[in-house]
């Protein structure tokens, strides 16, 4: 990506008219008393134009190293014009041309006067520029190039070992051309441009390039974060960096926090940070960072608090001053307050800490210490996870008993296995063996009745089976009991209550009746039954096979 900064190019040059600093050639234009001397470089002149660059090759310096050129047949008002073609006001165009005009005098310096030395040995490169140049474009060489004398040879040297020879190759380019190239340049390349533009007060350039990081490169800042916020702090006018930075340390206060770096930080970084109101971390815990970073900035302090004079704790709070007062003391826990605060109570003002446990004790009685409003800290809430239960087909038995008029009653209900069902159907399977070869035996009807009831409760006309009285829980759990198994237990709780039709009634009855003064659970549910007409008629019915065949 290459950028054009033409217009500020061609201003930094037209100044120059105004103030001609370290000028080499004067132009005596018009006649008397009509004409007017201009100030200005021979290799502005020399690159811009073929005729100033035959006619200054013609001339010799003079004894002040100065080359005067006569021309009379010009009017002032016309070589005014001309002046402004070549460094003032003009369309795109025209920049474009002033651009490759002086970027060639980077590779035919004609008539420099200035060397500057860049990098160490044996890396180390020479470039032969022009003080009017460096002078126009940039505050860093104008300072530095009017502390320096020229030479015997009128030349001014300036050595730049700080800085790589492919960072300068980049901001020396921009000086001349007003063109920065940053297609083909690893990020860290780049940061390091940004700090030098910094150091030289490249302000244009500072400002390109940081917008490039948030806008383009933003994850590569945040990669090399603790690099890139220390690097902030030290030097100036990385308000856009900077400010892309504490948000991310606002919610995520870790990245600073928990880095090796912090305790290093500036006093001016950390008081930006705990001032901010969207700081995403616990006061308490903001707190116990300060504390910290302060003792970190005075290693004489004792580790141990218990041996804390009164001394160590005022040098602490001569540390912290600037610092102690964005604290939320009033958003802090009581038992915060006891175990974190209340040992360095010293540090704190006594009115202040008056105050603090006087907001604990009595919230609502007035104070005189200011109050900051607390953090907004951001509740976060997860989405709950939906999962979705694969389709199955719920099981289903249905239970039969008759009353009065001889209704059937279908009791719908999911059921699951436990442990004793196994057990449940083996017995259920020696029942109906016994009722096979005995047909008055009615033992096995009375333990079937008793395994199953009825809770009348939960049902208005249908009657649900109780699976608390159901033979200790009895239950079928819908994975492991299928179709096949639900026609085999309805089959066989059918010919169980034919056979107990076809027994004679009177011997029904009778052995109904010593079931039912023998066995715990029948008389439990005679007592909870609702319906006292049910028992007497469930006695006395006679099961026909008809009933059970719906």
């Amino acid at each position: 990506m290459t950028t054009k900064f033409y217009e500020r190019l061609s201003n930094d040059l037209t100044q120059l008219l105004e103030n001609p600093i370290d000028y080499n050639v004067t132009i005596e234009v018009g006649e008397e008393p009509d004409n007017q001397i201009y100030k200005v470089h021979s290799y502005i002149l020399q690159s811009r134009n073929s005729y100033f660059q035959k006619k200054l090759n013609e001339i010799s310096f003079d004894e002040n190293h100065i080359k005067v050129i006569k021309m009379s047949n010009i009017s002032v008002k016309i070589f005014n014009i001309i002046i402004n073609i070549l460094l003032r006001k003009m369309t795109t165009k025209f920049y474009e041309r002033l651009s490759n005009d002086l970027t060639q005098l980077l590779e035919n310096p004609i008539d420099y006067n200035v060397t500057i030395e860049v990098g160490e040995e044996p890396d180390n490169q020479i470039y032969k520029v022009h003080s009017y140049i460096l002078q126009s474009r940039n505050s860093y060489f104008q300072k530095k190039l009017n502390e320096i004398s020229f030479d015997e040879n009128h030349i001014k040297v300036i050595k730049m070992s700080n800085i790589s020879v492919k960072i300068f190759n980049i901001i020396i380019k921009y000086i001349y051309g007003g063109i920065i190239s940053l297609e083909k340049l690893e990020n860290s390349v780049i940061f390091d441009l940004l700090i030098t533009s910094i150091e030289l007060n490249f302000d244009e350039l500072v400002n390109h390039l940081q917008t490039h990081f948030v806008n383009n490169n933003a994850s590569w800042l945040r990669l090399n974060f603790s690099r890139v916020y220390r690097a902030s702090w030290k030097v100036k006018n990385f308000n856009i960096i900077q400010d892309f930075c504490n948000n991310i340390i606002s919610k995520y206060p870790n990245t600073i926090f928990e880095s090796e770096n912090f305790l290093t930080l500036p006093e001016d970084a950390l008081i930006t940070i705990i001032k901010n109101d969207d700081l995403q971390l616990k006061e308490s815990k903001i707190w116990q960072y300060v504390i910290q970073w302060g003792k970190a900035q005075n290693q004489t302090l004792p580790s141990n608090l218990d041996e804390w004079t009164s001394d160590n704790f005022l040098t602490l709070k001569t540390t912290l001053k600037q610092c102690l007062s964005y604290i939320r003391y009033f958003s802090i826990s009581s038992k915060d307050v006891f175990e974190m605060i209340s040992p360095y109570q010293q540090i704190l003002e006594p009115e202040l800490w008056l105050d603090i446990n006087s907001k604990i004790v009595a919230p609502n009685k007035p104070i005189s210490s200011i109050v900051l409003l607390p953090r907004k800290i951001l509740n976060v809430t997860l989405p709950t996870r939906t999962t979705l239960s694969s389709s199955w087909r719920e099981p289903k038995i249905f239970y039969t008993e008759s009353d009065d008029s001889d209704k059937d009653y279908d009791s719908e209900e999911d059921i699951e296995v436990d442990d004793d069902s196994e057990e449940d159907n083996e017995e259920d399977d020696s029942s109906e063996e016994g009722s096979e070869e005995d047909d008055d035996n009615e033992d096995v009807d009375s333990e079937e009745d008793d395994d199953k009831e009825v809770d009348s409760e939960d049902y208005d006309d249908s009657e649900e089976v109780d699976s608390e009285d159901y033979d200790d829980s009895e239950k079928v759990d819908s994975e492991d009991y299928d179709d096949s198994d639900q026609e085999r237990v309805y089959r066989r709780e059918t010919e169980n209550l034919y056979i107990e039709s076809s027994s004679d009634d009177s011997d029904n009855n009778d052995d109904s009746e010593e079931d039912s003064e023998n066995g715990d659970d029948n008389e439990e549910e005679s007592e909870n039954d609702d319906d006292n007409d049910n028992e007497e008629d469930s006695e006395n019915d006679d099961y026909s096979e008809e009933d059970y065949e719906g």
